[in-house]
């Protein structure tokens, strides 16, 4: 069965139907970027309603809520905190999620990789939690077939390649998109697959429909104009230079 056999399998949940074969766009700036602040993404967010896309992915409950002051488009929403002893910081316990939730997030994103989360929350009992008291559908983030397979074992409404590329500290993530991972997901889950991840061009993009992909997130190539000005800095000074931090 390939992914969009896959996708038609199964009822799909009315927001994340919204956005099928569609852009999303993940506006997001960490502190030393210029562009950090609620003001700065909404304005993100905007251009992208205007340009088209279908969805929004944003981090934190004061960037959600000053999109959804401005567009409608649904939004795909994550905190990110970090708590000792875990590694996971994308929305990693239902406190983070009920904040976006009250933001205006449409959906709720968060890491679901097997690594350890805090104080022992399992990805089945914080899916549960989120469906249960907040009603709204979730979007895992995975960094391998496995991750995938166990998230909607769980019961997450779809799964994202986010994290591929992400979860080993001493290994510098790859250059492109990890378009196998995205078609292994399309054709072993019956949840939507979103692909996400060092999508730098419209053409990847495509590809990654191509592969079975039910959506498409771009961040960095679309949002992070410090990141691609350095990459044309880099190409007129004839070096790699430093790589560029991606955004998800």
């Amino acid at each position: 069965m390939d992914g969009a056999a896959a996708h038609r399998s199964l009822t799909v949940h009315p927001t994340l139907a919204a956005l099928r074969r569609g852009l999303i766009v993940s506006c997001q700036a960490r502190p030393d970027n210029p562009l950090h602040g609620p003001a700065f993404m909404a304005a993100m967010a905007r251009a992208a309603s205007d340009a088209g896309a279908l969805g929004l992915r944003m981090n934190g409950p004061a960037d959600i809520r000053a999109a959804r002051a401005v567009t409608g488009l649904p939004i795909i929403g994550l905190y990110k905190r970090a708590y000792d002893g875990s590694p996971v910081s994308i929305t990693p316990t239902f406190a983070e999620a009920e904040a976006v939730a009250a933001a205006g997030a449409a959906v709720i994103a968060l890491d679901a990789t097997g690594r350890p989360r805090p104080g022992g929350v399992t990805l089945e009992e914080l899916v549960a939690s989120i469906h249960g008291e907040l009603g709204l559908p979730v979007l895992a983030d995975a960094s391998g077939i496995e991750d995938g397979l166990a998230a909607e074992g769980a019961g997450a409404d779809a799964v994202a390649t986010t994290l591929s590329g992400y979860v080993d500290p001493g290994a510098p993530p790859p250059e492109d998109p990890d378009m196998e991972l995205v078609a292994a997901l399309a054709a072993r889950v019956r949840v939507p697959v979103i692909a996400e991840g060092r999508i730098k061009t419209p053409a990847q993009a495509r590809e990654a429909l191509d592969r079975g992909a039910f959506a498409v997130v771009v961040g960095t190539a679309i949002t992070n104009p410090r990141e691609i000005a350095r990459g044309f800095v880099r190409a007129l000074a004839g070096g790699p230079g430093e790589r560029a931090p991606q955004v998800y």
